[in-house]
């Protein structure tokens, strides 16, 4: 079977259920971005060794990012009942993970933080800001089709995007890579002038 269908030539894409779609939608952007991120966990885990901790985790995730990119792929009208998995539990999967971490950084997060350290966490930072871009798409298609969006979908991936934030502050931390802080965070900025 050919890779190439010519069905998209006119610039449509097909969509879960048989319609067809344009390929600059709310729907469309909305799963290239999470595709574009998925990808790139792909790229952070090949930077690690096969035994890395982190491995069976951002596996877990990469899965789970293609079963809700399914259900996104889904119009909330369409007849059709998807048969994938829905990760409802990644919003919990994450919390524990990021409570995990977060016991073992030698200092809290209280600032901003400029991008990059070292190569890992750098790319953690690439997925974060990848994560933070399908949220806000996944807003924008929530508007246009508010049943196809899911809650367990919206705060697993906001979620996300706070995971790779401490990835990146724990890769750093144990590697005694200093952070370079920008400012501290606004509600700590408050408290310190009360």
């Amino acid at each position: 079977m050919k890779i190439y269908t010519r069905k998209g030539d006119k610039g449509t894409t097909g969509v879960f259920g048989g319609k067809r779609t344009f390929k600059n939608s709310a729907r469309i952007e909305c799963i290239g971005t999470l595709d574009e991120v998925n990808s790139t966990i792909g790229l952070l885990r090949s930077k690690l060794e096969n035994d890395h901790e982190w491995q069976p985790n951002l596996h877990r995730i990469q899965k789970d990012m293609m079963n809700m990119m399914s259900h996104l792929a889904r119009p909330s009208d369409s007849k059709k009942e998807n048969p994938n998995p829905k990760p409802e539990d990644g919003p919990e999967f994450c919390e524990n993970w990021l409570d995990a971490m977060e016991a073992n950084i030698s200092a809290p997060s209280d600032y901003f933080l400029l991008p990059g350290g070292n190569e890992l966490s750098a790319l953690c930072h690439v997925c974060r800001t990848q994560m933070r871009r399908g949220e806000r798409q996944l807003v924008t298609l929530m508007q246009e089709d508010p049943d196809c969006v899911e809650d367990y979908i919206m705060s697993y991936i906001n979620r996300l995007s706070d995971l790779f934030f401490t990835m990146a502050r724990a890769e750093m931390d144990k590697h005694g890579v200093a952070e370079e802080k920008w400012n501290l965070f606004l509600y700590k900025r408050k408290k310190k002038a009360e």
